[in-house]
C-alpha cells in the first residue's frame, strides 16, 4: 500500500489500475468511482492499517473493455504494471505507470474508431490570435495552425478533438462541448521552451526545416505544451511524424452550422440504419482501408481553395475513372491492406503484438502490386495531378516487408509464448532449443550410443523417472568398466544408476527448453519490432500515400457508378450547374426518379429568392447547390450534367430550426445568431444558402428581417445567395434589386390535390399549399375543412385591405402604412385627463363603433 500511495500521489487526476498478479485493483476513491461507473462489486481489504480499504478489481484479460467504458465517460485511467519478473524480485515487485489513457490519448484499437482520427488539441492565445496544435498519437499525426477568432470554430469543428489543453479560461466554442478539458500551467505554452522541445523530439537544430515560420509562433507554443503533456502520459515515448503546418488561406472554412446543415459526416436524423446513413460521406465512402476512410473525412471537412490543388486532385480522379481495370485491381489489393498508420505507430512505441507486426508485413507486401496498378494509369506521360506525385515518391518498403516475413511464422500468435512466433532457420540457438524440446528421444538415443562407445558397456541404458530425472543404468557385471566421472545415484536389484556432468547439463537444457524458447523468441521479436519501429517515418509516408490512393480510387468509383462529371474550376465569380442532383437524396430514391435542376449565379444575377410549397423540394435544391460546390472544392466529381464552379472563400448554410437550451437560446435566437455570423463574415466570394429566415417570430417581424437580410446580402456583401422562403412578399424585391431573380419549385393542382414536380422555374410562387401538405401528413378532415374556411376569410380580408390601400397610394409596397378610425381616435386620447365617468362613456362608444363595423363587414 505504500507503493500504491506513492504512485497514486503522482496520478491524482486518474483512476489507477494497479497490477496485482492477474488483476488490476483499485483502492479508496478510485474503487468507489469504478464500482459506480462500471457496475463492479465494491469490497474491502485490511492491509495492516486501522481501517478497511475500499477495493474493486478487474481481470487483466478483460481490462481493455473496462478502460474503454471509463474513457468514454471522460475519465483518465493510469495503467500501473509489474515491470519485473515476480520470480526474480527481491521483496515487493517493482511497478510503474506505463501509460495514462484519456479520451484524446489512446492507442489500443478498442478505444479508437477506425474511420476517424482521435485528436488531443492544445490551444494557446496571444495578440488576438489562437495557436492550435492537434495530435493523434495512434497515427503519429501532428497538425499546427494559427488562426484568428473567426477561424478557430471552423478549425476545431473539423478536427473534433476529444480532449483540449488550455492554460487559462478556454475560448467559447461549440466544438469544445462534450470534450475533456485539461488545464495546464501557463509557462508550458512558452514559445522558446517549445522550440527546444520540438527540436529535441525531431532531432533538428532549427525548426525551419519543419515548415514552422515566424507567423506560427502561437501554434508553436501550443505544440510545446502538447508534446510535454503526451510525454507525461506515455513515459515510454511518443511517435509523432513531422508536423503538418496548415495555412488558413488554403482551406475553405466550414462552421458548425454549415457542416451540420449539409450533413457532411453526421446526419440530422438520429434514427438511421448506420452512422453514415443520410450523409455525404455515406455516399462517397467507397474506401477499403481505415486510413483511407479517415483521410476522406478530413478532405470533406477541409475543402481546398487553391485552383491548382483542386485541379491536381481532379486530374488524379480523372485518371482513375478512365482506367477501370487498373482501378479495380488497385482497389482489390488495397482491400488486403490493414491500418498501416496505426500499426506503424504501435511498432515504433514497442506496443505491437506478433499478429499486428505480421499484419503490417502482409500489408507492406501489397505495395508492389499497388505501384504496378498506379504506373499503368500514369505511364502515358500525361499529367495525372497528385497521382503522378504519389508514383514519383513511391517506396515499396521491400526491406521491411522481407524482414518481417523472414522472421515471423505465417500465422503469428497474439502474444509471444502462446505458440511459435519466430520462423525456423532465423536463429540457430532457437532451432537447437526447439530440437531439444521436441526431439527428446533422439537426444537420449544419441547420448546412449556415445556412452556405450566410450565405456565399452553394450548393455548400458539411458532412462528417466520423475524422482531422479535422467540417469545411466549399468548392470552389476559391468560396474568395473564405469569411468571416473560417473556419479552414483541409486542402487537397484540388477545394478546401479549413475549421472554424468554431460547428462545433467542435457537434463537442464531439456527441462528449461520451453522457458528458454519463449525468452529467446521474445528477444528476437523485440529486436524485429525495434528494427521496424525505426522505419516509422517511411511507414507513415507510405501510409499517407496509400490513404490518398484509396480516397482517389473511391471518388473515381463513385463518379463512374453514379454518373458524376468533372467540374470546371475557375477563378471567376460565376457558379453554374446544369441538371444538378442531390447526391444523398438521389441515392435514397429509385434510379432515374430524381428530378435534376439548373442553377446559375452570376455577378448580375447573384441572388435567388426561391419560393414554392412545402414538400416541393426547396431545401433539397438549396442543399444540393452547397454540396455540389463543396464536392468540387474537395476535388471530387459532382452529380450534374455539367458544372462550372468559381473558387469560394466561404460557404454558409442556414437550414431548418433548432434550439440550444443549454445556452439559454431559443429556436429564434439560434436562427438570428447563425444569420448574424453569416452577415458579419461573408464576402463577395462567398456562397450563402438560407432557408426560412425569420420564421421563428411573428409574421411582420419575420418578413421584415428576411427583407432586410436579403437587401444586405445583395447591396453590401455582394455574395452568391440562394434564399428559400415562404414569404411571398420577398418576390417584390426583384423590382428593386437589379441582381435578384425569383424562382419557384413548380406544382400541379388536380382537383383539391397537388402533385410536386420538383422542377425549378423562373418566377415567384403565390401559395404555400400548407393545408394540402397537412392532408398528406394525415390531419383529420374536420381540421382541414376548418383550415380552408379560415384561409378564405383571411385572404378576403387581406384583399380588402390591399384594395383600400391602393386607392390612397400610387404604388403598392410591402410596408404601406394603414389607417383605421378607431386606432386614430385611440391615439388622440389623453388617458390622464379623463374622469372615470368619461372613460366609461368613451369605452362604450368605441365598443359600439367596433360592433357596428363588424356587422357592416
Amino acid at each position: 500500500m505504500q507503493q500504491y500511495r506513492e504512485i497514486k500521489s503522482r496520478h491524482q487526476d486518474a483512476i489507477l489500475f494497479f497490477r496485482m498478479g492477474e488483476f488490476y485493483e483499485m483502492f479508496y476513491d478510485d474503487a468507489e468511482t469504478a464500482s459506480r461507473t462500471l457496475g463492479l462489486t465494491l469490497t474491502t481489504r485490511n492491509n495492516g492499517g486501522a481501517a478497511d480499504v475500499p477495493l474493486a478489481g478487474v481481470p487483466v484479460k478483460a481490462a481493455t473493455e473496462y478502460v474503454r467504458r471509463l474513457v468514454q465517460q471522460g475519465f483518465r485511467v493510469a495503467i500501473c504494471e509489474q515491470v519485473e519478473d515476480q520470480r526474480l524480485a527481491k521483496g515487493i515487485v517493482r511497478r510503474e505507470v506505463i501509460e495514462t489513457v484519456t479520451p484524446g490519448v489512446a492507442i489500443a484499437d478498442d478505444l479508437l474508431e477506425g474511420a476517424r482520427n482521435n485528436y488531443v488539441c492544445a490551444i494557446a492565445s496571444a495578440d488576438g490570435r489562437y495557436g492550435v496544435a492537434a495530435a493523434d498519437v495512434s497515427t503519429g499525426e501532428l497538425r499546427l495552425a494559427a488562426v484568428d477568432d473567426d477561424g478557430l470554430e471552423p478549425l476545431l469543428a473539423r478536427l473534433t478533438p476529444r480532449e483540449f489543453l488550455v492554460a487559462a479560461a478556454p475560448p467559447r466554442c461549440s466544438a469544445m462541448e462534450g470534450a475533456l478539458l485539461t488545464e495546464r500551467e501557463a509557462w508550458e505554452f512558452d514559445v522558446e521552451l517549445a522550440r527546444d522541445e520540438l527540436a529535441r523530439h525531431f532531432g533538428v537544430l532549427t525548426l525551419d526545416g519543419l515548415g514552422i515560420g515566424p507567423d506560427d509562433t502561437t501554434a508553436l507554443g501550443a505544440a510545446g505544451a502538447l508534446l510535454r503533456y503526451l510525454k507525461e502520459l506515455q513515459p515510454g515515448g511518443v511517435s509523432l511524424s513531422r508536423p503538418i503546418v496548415e495555412r488558413v488561406d488554403g482551406v475553405l472554412p466550414l462552421d458548425e452550422m454549415t457542416r451540420r446543415n449539409l450533413e457532411l459526416v453526421e446526419s440530422l436524423r438520429s434514427s438511421q440504419g448506420s452512422e453514415n446513413a443520410g450523409t455525404l460521406i455515406g455516399v462517397l465512402d467507397r474506401t477499403t482501408t481505415p486510413m483511407g476512410a479517415r483521410l476522406l473525412r478530413q478532405w470533406l471537412l477541409a475543402p481546398l481553395t487553391s485552383k491548382s490543388a483542386i485541379e491536381a486532385r481532379l486530374d488524379a480522379v480523372d485518371a482513375m475513372a478512365a482506367a477501370p481495370i487498373a482501378r479495380e485491381a488497385v482497389r482489390g489489393v488495397l482491400a488486403g491492406v490493414r491500418d498501416l498508420e496505426r500499426l506503424a505507430t504501435k511498432a515504433a512505441l514497442g506496443r505491437s503484438t506478433p499478429r499486428e507486426l505480421s499484419a503490417l508485413g502482409t500489408s507492406l507486401g501489397c505495395l508492389p502490386s499497388v505501384r504496378h496498378g498506379l504506373t499503368e494509369m500514369v505511364e502515358d506521360g500525361a499529367t495525372r495531378g497528385v497521382l503522378t506525385d504519389i508514383v514519383g515518391a513511391w517506396d515499396d518498403c521491400t526491406d521491411v516487408a522481407a524482414d518481417i516475413a523472414r522472421t515471423l511464422v505465417d500465422d503469428a500468435p497474439i502474444a509471444v509464448g502462446d505458440q511459435a512466433t519466430i520462423a525456423a532457420g532465423v536463429d540457430a540457438e532457437l532451432d537447437d532449443l526447439r530440437a531439444l524440446r521436441d526431439g527428446g528421444r533422439d537426444s537420449i538415443a544419441r547420448i546412449q550410443a556415445e556412452e556405450r562407445e566410450r565405456t565399452g558397456i553394450q548393455s548400458l541404458k539411458v532412462g528417466f523417472n520423475r524422482v531422479f530425472g535422467y540417469y545411466i543404468e549399468v548392470t552389476k557385471s559391468n560396474l568395473h568398466l564405469i569411468p571416473p566421472d560417473y556419479q552414483r545415484r541409486q542402487t537397484i536389484t540388477n545394478g546401479e544408476r549413475f549421472v554424468t556432468p554431460t547428462l545433467q547439463a542435457h537434463e537442464e537444457r531439456v527441462l528449461t527448453a520451453s522457458e528458454r524458447i519463449e525468452q529467446r523468441e521474445r528477444e528476437l521479436f523485440d529486436a524485429l519490432r525495434a528494427r521496424v519501429g525505426s522505419q516509422v517515418a517511411r511507414l507513415h509516408a507510405v501510409a499517407r500515400a496509400l490513404s490518398a490512393v484509396d480516397v482517389l480510387a473511391a471518388l473515381a468509383e463513385v463518379a463512374m457508378r453514379e454518373g458524376y462529371v468533372r467540374p470546371r474550376i475557375t477563378t471567376d465569380y460565376a457558379l453554374r450547374v446544369t441538371a444538378g442532383r442531390h447526391p444523398v437524396v438521389e441515392r435514397m430514391m429509385p434510379r432515374d426518379k430524381f428530378v435534376p435542376n439548373d442553377v446559375e449565379l452570376t455577378d448580375d444575377a447573384r441572388v435567388i429568392v426561391l419560393t414554392g410549397p412545402n414538400m416541393a423540394g426547396k431545401s433539397t435544391i438549396l442543399r444540393q447547390v452547397g454540396l455540389i460546390a463543396l464536392m468540387a472544392h474537395v476535388g471530387s466529381f459532382v452529380p450534374a450534367a455539367a458544372a462550372e464552379i468559381g473558387i469560394l472563400d466561404r460557404l454558409f448554410t442556414r437550414v431548418g430550426a433548432s434550439d440550444n437550451l443549454a445556452r439559454g437560446q431559443s429556436t429564434f435566437m439560434v436562427e438570428m445568431a447563425e444569420t448574424s455570423a453569416i452577415l458579419n463574415t461573408a464576402t463577395a466570394r462567398s456562397l450563402v444558402l438560407l432557408d426560412e429566415i425569420g420564421r421563428g417570430t411573428s409574421t411582420y417581424d419575420g418578413v421584415s428581417i428576411a427583407w432586410a437580410v436579403t437587401e444586405y446580402l445583395h447591396n453590401k456583401t455582394g455574395c452568391k445567395t440562394v434564399f428559400a422562403t415562404h414569404y411571398h412578399e420577398l418576390t417584390q424585391l426583384a423590382d428593386e434589386l437589379v441582381a435578384l431573380r425569383n424562382y419557384n419549385v413548380a406544382v400541379r393542382e388536380v382537383g383539391d390535390r397537388i402533385l410536386f414536380a420538383h422542377r425549378l422555374e423562373p418566377g415567384g410562387a403565390d401559395r404555400s399549399y400548407g393545408i394540402e401538405v397537412g392532408r398528406l401528413a394525415g390531419l383529420p378532415d374536420v381540421v382541414l375543412v376548418r383550415a380552408r374556411e379560415l384561409l378564405r376569410l383571411l385572404e378576403n380580408e387581406q384583399l380588402a385591405r390591399s384594395t383600400a390601400r391602393a386607392s390612397d397610394s400610387p404604388q403598392l409596397g410591402l410596408f404601406v402604412a394603414s389607417s383605421d378610425p378607431l386606432v386614430d381616435r385611440l391615439a388622440k386620447i389623453d388617458v390622464n385627463a379623463l374622469t372615470p365617468l368619461q372613460a366609461l362613456t368613451l369605452l362604450e362608444e368605441l365598443s359600439r363603433g367596433a360592433r357596428d363595423r363588424a356587422v357592416a363587414d
